[in-house]
């Protein structure tokens, strides 16, 4: 069972989650199962126990209990942004068109997980590539776009869109035959995300309150010049495979619209039950329903933070890219772990 540090988490009953009750538990039930196929679940028993269970909220009660989340400075509430699957149009070969090309990871970068040599440093991951003897980081997004030196899936016609994709982690893209293939997140860089509406909100280019996709998207049409500096900004870059799965989380499994939630998993395992308390980014409604922790994001970072899959399409879009709300978290830990 996955080591989970009681310290910023205070127990609490499901009497304080009424909203749990009014949910489509078997709905959230089908994903927690789902999830348990994934080869990072560390949840064993609690999946044994869901195979031999149909009653999918007896499942819950009776199995986990619910703790609520506390950042460092005692507060309760955190940042809750969206993610989408997008779809991007593209060819196998280059052209004038199709020019921008989705890469897989390239032989050279190393991932080494910290925790292997220093237990204390679980979660953490060093990136680079071998110079001689010595480990030095991987190039940066301007350095690896001017380089050309990588294996491409494919070329699509739109580099805001593929800085999209690289954003969201997987999607699609329609390529010229008529064929539609899967793109997934296989590694990254090394290099820490900068988010670009940071960057143009301190440089005056945006207004506070008025960052979305579709504004920082505007902005850079209507200024092409100064297009790939303001991207650059972010150094992260992000590689991919070409799988026959739709959108594919960290969790090795399918994601699930409304249903799935990129986490820190300093915070929350992958596979483990979350009760969300936020908004609707458009309508303000409220949103009160039991997500599975399936994916981890570079801006993920916290430890009341989570990104909502929204899942594919114009209006998951639309709602990804407006989704910047205020919310609280209730992860469920098997009572085994109390």
């Amino acid at each position: 069972m996955e080591n989970v540090s009681h310290t910023n988490l205070k127990k609490t009953n499901w009497n304080e989650l009424t909203s749990f009750f009014e949910d489509d538990i078997d709905e959230a039930f089908l994903v927690f199962k789902q999830g348990c196929t994934g080869p990072k679940n560390k949840l064993k028993v609690m999946c044994d126990i869901a195979q031999k269970t149909s009653n999918a909220k007896d499942f819950f009660i009776t199995n986990f209990t619910p703790y609520k989340l506390y950042d460092d400075e005692l507060n309760d509430t955190g940042l809750i942004t969206g993610y989408y699957e997008p779809l991007l149009y593209g060819s196998r070969t280059k052209s004038e068109r199709y020019k921008y090309p989705i890469y897989k990871t390239p032989k050279d970068l190393i991932s080494v997980e910290l925790s292997s040599i220093q237990p204390s440093l679980k979660g953490m991951v060093l990136r680079g590539k071998l110079d001689g003897n010595k480990v030095v980081p991987y190039p940066t997004r301007k350095e690896i776009e001017e380089g050309n030196d990588f294996e491409v899936i494919c070329y699509v016609d739109d580099k805001l869109e593929l800085y999209s994709l690289h954003i969201q982690g997987s999607g699609r893209v329609l390529l010229d035959t008529n064929e539609t293939i899967n793109v997934g997140y296989d590694g990254q860089n090394g290099r820490k995300y900068m988010a670009i509406g940071g960057y143009l909100l301190k440089e005056g280019h945006l207004q506070k309150g008025g960052i979305s996709m579709e504004t920082i998207h505007k902005w850079l049409n209507e200024n092409p010049t100064k297009a790939n500096d303001v991207l650059n900004i972010n150094e992260s870059y992000i590689f991919f495979n070409e799988s026959n799965k739709i959108a594919t989380g960290s969790l090795g499994v399918p994601l699930l619209g409304w249903r799935n939630l990129a986490v820190d998993t300093n915070s929350i395992p992958l596979g483990y039950p979350v009760f969300l308390k936020t908004k609707h980014p458009l309508s303000k409604e409220k949103i009160e329903r039991l997500m599975i922790a399936a994916d981890t994001g570079g801006a993920i970072k916290g430890k009341i933070r989570a990104d909502f899959f929204f899942g594919f399409g114009r209006e998951a879009k639309e709602l990804a890219g407006n989704m910047k709300e205020k919310g609280e978290m209730y992860i469920l830990l098997p009572n085994e772990t109390k």
